[in-house]
């Protein structure tokens, strides 16, 4: 038995020495390859579902070919086809029951999916599907709880046990929240407890209240009443009815120590799984308050993971581990002692992975793999495998398999034993079950990194190039770069077994193109990346501590050197937050303006530069003070840089050092680097690069072939300094071309000639003397040697003789008396074009309607167009039309179709007509021949409106109407249409009469009309296609003569004036007499009296007896002097026109000391009319005097 042992354990390591041959791939990106099937989604092991909607069961896996799915229900097979409630998703597994006609608790029970194809069958964990439940609260009658003041108190919640078990909070009748505290909090059971009652916590509004979140329902409890009493109160109250007795003769609730409520006794337990939440709790009683304090008695508390709830009296441990398990211990403690509580915690597991579940294994033909399935718990689990869903015991042997424990180990694998095997642990608290296929394969590599992928790496960064591969037996990577001149192995790159090249500290120097290439005994596969090493991103400017005045503006600057191939984005914090959203902060590319400064502007400020591959950031406080008055300075251009000097001189940089001038009290911001070219260009100077301010060195690459002379410019706030004085020359040697023209394109001006033409290179670009350039070309199809021809002091060149419009492969090197420049890129090109010289065939056109026709032909043949084709042009025009009225036509018109057509409609096409048309393709040089000229008809269309509409003979009751024919007949005309109808002097319309009319009538007359009415007429013609459009024309018939001689104008007539004459000779003398009278009784107005009392209901009182008297002031009612008015303002005479009596009522008249009479008017007061006269004695209004001239009409 020993030596068994030791030999399988010899086999495991000779298997693991080699298991570099095994591979685990993703084939979903591999297409055609089998692969047995994967369960890639199940739903969980305990599943509680909504009574109330549909039960979804997941079940989804992938494999080639796609596995198919059966389900089993509590151990047995679940035929799906027979419950019309379930249904199985298309390309899934996953189930779905319809609850609408069934109950949901009916489908309580364990389910498992199988998937299968020929390679395998995969099974899903079990899964328990239980209905949740939020069951009611049992009906109880709560009895009043009645305490003494200071007692501890505990209200039970006791909530129904629901599925899974509800959430617990304690509310008031409002939905509020009943505060807790120390003293009054809330058990993990969702009890309420208090550790002593005041006063305050009387009131008859207890409710506990259960959610229940899976059905998101709430239910609550009945109110629970509390009333803590106060005994000397009570006793105070009860003695003054009872002699001083004291009713209750208990003393009250006294001061003690700690005692706990929960948990009872000294000692508990408490058992955790591992990975789960640890809650402990400690809840006492007392007064004053206890204060509950933890510690683990057999060391520290846990520092992770660990939190005190509900004010210290629950202990929570998340994530529990073996060593969170020992003693923990509570402590109450109040001023009067303290009480311990020891909570003995012991730690299990449910099964969990060491290194993982087990992993797919791709093998090829011979190999050897091992499949592990290592797990641990408490108490340590039982470890079982099954073959494509079956016992491995009972499935089919298999000699290059052997089952050791939790390891199966394959040796010399064959072809046909492709499986998915099952590892389940399990142990008293759970289990853990896992599908691992073995795919026996044999394939070529295949790399899965796409082609020419791009990797960026910042400069002194790492870099991992990848090279994912696929292929059975296992390829053997290897990289190369650039010319492959060797393998890469070594310091700097190290090979990940994955294939990933990396790269520790990225150089410049490492950019590049990658070749990965993957081999087995099948084949080989190359991959090319390339790796782009960028300039990382700095902050060269910092922000500077700034002291700012209120009111004032404040500049950070942030200054940003970054790669040109990258785009920065800067962004500012305050306070590490967002900036205010105030238009005073201004954000610009390298700085943050601050305008009117206020004191909540002070912080600290953050300049974060952002690309896509790096980052940097700076801070700085800006402090604001209050505005004091300083002397003026004076800013200045900074001075102009000196000393310049030329250190580490190489072939292609150099060292340009110097001296800052003086600033002149504004920062030197930048440095600005400028050269002049003695050689190629003297006496003009060139921006060489920027540094910053604080920096008086950089370093400079240079070109070759060029004299140098440097100079440096500063640059502050204020502007430029002047240039230094110019360096030392400095002369780069002569050199190869570094670059090539760019703009490389052909093309042709003739029908037999190619002109290819490019950019040249500047002086700066030549790098030495002789600069020209080798042209080469050759036919793109043709497998044939490239043409070069050298060339000097041009940017193009003319290849003659060339075939008309073919393709060409173009090139173009730079070259110099020290050699050419790198191997150009391939640019491409045609040659001339030519003339067309084939014209579309089958030509013919379809009418669509009355306007539209459209025209089809066959494309001519590329090698006839002779060029690029620009389109179809159709040329058509009108012969004639079909009917002898209207003349004969030959306008031409062209219809250009862009691109290679095939058809094209023509539209705006006349009706009735006939048309000839031909096509022809074109090019860039211009049209082919044309095809053969057909013809089309186009069918009659509605006519236009006729020409003229004109009414003639106008009578009393009839008028005549004249036309003209339409001018586009568009077809055969079959008649007219006339409508008319009346229209009166509002411009409504009236009832519209219809006429028919013959073809060849011009005219009509029409009887029977209305005399002196304007008629609106409507006429149209048609065709058989129907009525056109109708002209419209007006007309009044003429009036009776009767009846304009009855229409005589009233105003002429000689009684009507005679008439107005004498009323208007009335009037003025009633005029003439209204003013007598006023002049009579002008000098006592009754006016004066009203005007004291303003109140219409007021009586004014009689200077004489201080008697109160009436008056009336509307002036419709005002008699005339020595006349009475009635209430219904006629005229009535009396006995006694003479009556001083009648002015008043019932009272005696009042006179005035000459004798003069003053009368009270009488009758009801009005509302007062002030835009007239209030006075009584003025004359009445025109309107009045009419009144009373009517009156004795």
């Amino acid at each position: 038995m020993e030596r068994r042992r030791m030999d399988t354990a010899l086999l495991v390591v000779l298997v693991m020495g080699h298991l570099a041959t095994a591979l685990e791939v993703p084939l979903d990106l591999l297409e055609g390859l089998p692969q047995p099937p994967t369960i890639t989604h199940q739903s969980p092991k305990d599943y509680i579902i909504d009574p109330r909607e549909n039960i979804v069961i997941h079940c989804e896996a992938k494999g080639k070919p796609h596995p198919s799915f059966s389900w089993t229900r509590n151990g047995t097979h679940f035929d799906i086809d027979q419950d019309p409630n379930v249904t199985m998703k298309p390309h899934s597994g996953t189930l779905v029951v319809d609850i609408s006609r069934e109950k949901a608790d009916i489908y309580e029970a364990v389910y498992q999916c199988i998937a299968r194809n020929i390679h395998g069958t995969a099974v899903s964990h079990n899964i328990v599907i239980r209905q949740s439940r939020s069951p009611l609260w049992s009906k109880e009658k709560i009895k009043p709880v009645v305490i003494q003041e200071g007692g501890s108190l505990v209200l039970p919640c006791q909530p129904p046990a629901g599925l899974p078990p509800p959430i617990i909070f304690w509310m008031d009748n409002n939905f509020h929240r009943l505060p807790q505290s120390s003293r009054v909090s809330q058990s993990l059971n969702g009890d309420l407890y208090f550790s002593n009652v005041l006063l305050e916590d009387s009131r008859n509004d207890y409710i506990c209240y259960a959610r229940f979140p899976h059905t998101r329902t709430i239910q609550q409890k009945q109110p629970i009443s509390v009333t803590v009493l106060n005994m000397d109160a009570i006793n105070d109250t009860m003695a003054a009815f009872y002699n001083d007795t004291d009713l209750f003769s208990e003393d009250p609730v006294e001061e003690r120590r700690p005692t706990f409520l929960i948990p009872s006794g000294s000692s508990s337990s408490k058992m955790v799984l591992r990975g789960q939440v640890l809650e402990m709790e400690c809840i006492a009683e007392g007064l004053p308050t206890p204060e509950i304090s933890w510690s683990k008695v057999s060391g520290e508390l846990p520092s992770k993971g660990t939190s005190f709830l509900h004010y210290q009296k629950t202990l929570r441990i998340v994530n529990v581990s073996e060593s969170d398990a020992g003693d923990y211990r509570c402590t109450a403690r109040n001023q009067l002692g303290s009480e311990h509580h020891t909570i003995h915690v012991t730690v299990k597991a449910a099964p969990y992975w060491i290194i993982g579940p087990p992993r797919n294994l791709v093998l090829a033909p011979g190999e050897n793999g091992v499949l592990t399935c290592r797990a641990s718990g408490t108490p340590k689990p039982s470890v079982t495998w099954a073959m494509n869903g079956i016992s491995i015991e009972k499935s089919p042997k298999d000699l290059s398999r052997n089952v050791e424990d939790d390891t199966i180990i394959f040796t010399d694998i064959q072809t046909g034993s492709s499986a998915v095997y099952q590892c389940n642990v399990s142990n008293d608290h759970g289990y853990l079950l896992s599908n691992a296929f073995v795919n026996v394969l044999s394939e070529p590599p295949r790399v899965l990194t796409p082609s020419n992928k791009v990797y960026q790496v910042i400069k002194n960064h790492p870099a991992l190039i990848d090279c994912a591969f696929f292929g059975s037996p296992i390829p053997k990577i290897t990289w190369f770069k650039d010319s492959r001149s060797s393998t890469l192995v070594g310091d700097p790159y190290i090979l990940h077994d994955n294939g990933t090249l990396e790269i520790h500290k990225a150089q410049a120097r490492n950019g590049g193109k990658y070749t990965c290439v993957a081999r087995n005994n099948l084949g080989i596969y190359e991959n090319h990346v390339y790796l782009e090493v960028k300039e990382p991103t700095r902050i060269l400017k910092q922000p500077e501590y700034k002291v700012i005045q209120r009111y004032r503006s404040a500049v950070l600057e942030c200054k940003v050197k970054h790669d040109p191939t990258l785009v920065p984005t800067m962004s500012w914090l305050k306070d590490d937050d967002e900036l205010p959203d105030d238009e005073r902060f201004v954000v610009d590319s390298d700085s943050l303006t601050i305008m009117d400064v206020t004191e909540s502007d002070a912080g600290v400020y953050t300049c974060i530069v952002n690309t896509t591959l790096d980052h940097d950031s700076a801070s700085v406080e800006l402090t604001v003070v209050e505005a004091t008055p300083t002397p003026a300075v004076v800013y200045e251009r900074p001075d102009p840089p000196t000393d310049l000097e030329l250190t580490d001189q190489k072939k292609r940089s150099v060292q340009l050092t110097w001296t800052p001038g003086d600033e002149h009290n504004s920062p030197i911001q930048n440095f600005l680097i400028q050269y002049e070219d003695s050689l190629h260009h003297r006496g003009y100077w060139h921006n060489l690069t920027e540094v910053p301010g604080t920096k008086t060195t950089a370093h400079l690459k240079l070109s070759a072939y060029v004299h140098y002379t440097f100079r440096v410019l500063a640059l502050n706030a204020v502007g430029f300094s002047r240039p230094s004085s110019p360096s030392k020359i400095y002369k780069t040697e002569p050199a190869a071309p570094d670059e090539n023209p760019t703009g490389v394109q052909g093309f042709g001006t003739e029908h037999d000639n190619l002109v290819i033409s490019w950019t040249p290179l500047s002086g700066l670009q030549s790098n030495g003397p002789g600069l020209r350039y080798r042209v080469m070309w050759r036919q793109k199809a043709v497998d044939s040697d490239w043409t070069s021809e050298t060339v000097a002091n041009n940017s193009r060149f003319v290849v003659s003789g060339t075939p008309t419009f073919v393709p060409y492969e173009l090139k173009v090197q730079a070259v110099n008396d020290h050699g050419v420049g790198p191997e150009p890129a391939i640019a491409h090109g045609f040659s001339g074009e030519d003339l067309p010289v084939g014209a579309p065939e089958n030509v013919q056109a379809m009418v669509l309607n009355s306007t539209l026709a459209e025209v089809h032909w066959e494309p001519v043949p590329h090698k006839l167009i002779r060029g690029q084709i620009k389109g179809y042009k159709v040329y058509y025009w009108k012969e004639h039309a079909l009917h002898k009225h209207n003349p004969h036509q030959m306008e031409k018109q062209i219809l250009t179709f862009s691109g290679n057509h095939s058809h094209g409609r023509l539209p705006a096409l006349h009706p009735f007509s006939l048309y000839s048309f031909n096509v022809r393709v074109y090019n860039g040089k211009g049209d082919g021949p044309p095809s053969p000229d057909e013809q089309f008809s186009t069918p009659e269309g509605v006519p236009g409106a006729p020409t003229s509409l004109v009414v003639t003979n106008l009578n009393l009751d009839s008028l005549t109407l004249e036309w003209s024919p339409p001018h586009d007949r568009n077809g055969r005309i079959t008649g007219y249409t006339l409508k008319y109808q009346p229209v009166n002097n509002s411009n409504e319309l009236g009832t519209v009469e219809e006429l028919a009319l013959l073809a060849n009538e011009t005219s009509v007359t029409l009887p029977n009309l209305k005399y002196s009415t304007r008629y609106k007429f409507y006429l149209s013609a048609k065709t058989v296609r129907g009525p056109g459009p109708a002209i419209t024309e007006e007309a009044v018939t003429v009036m009776d003569e009767a009846v304009a001689s009855r229409q005589v104008d009233i105003a002429t007539q000689g009684w009507f004036i005679g008439l107005m004459c004498a009323i208007a000779l009335l009037i003025l003398i009633l005029l003439i007499i209204c003013f007598i009278q006023r002049n009579k009784g002008g000098k006592y107005p009754v006016k004066e009296k009203e005007d004291a009392h303003t109140d219409p209901e007021f009586q004014p009182m009689k200077e004489d007896d201080c008697t109160f008297g009436e008056y009336s002031d509307n002036e419709d009612h005002k008699p005339l002097k020595g006349s009475r008015t009635p209430s219904n303002g006629t005229v009535k005479r009396d006995d006694s026109d003479d009556s001083l009596v009648d002015y008043g009522e019932g009272g005696e008249g009042q006179f005035n000391e000459d004798g003069s009479f003053i009368g009270q008017y009488s009758g009801k007061s009005g509302s007062r009319d002030t835009a007239e006269g209030h006075e009584s004695s003025e004359a009445p209004s025109p309107i009045n005097a009419m009144n009373s001239l009517n009156s004795f009409v």
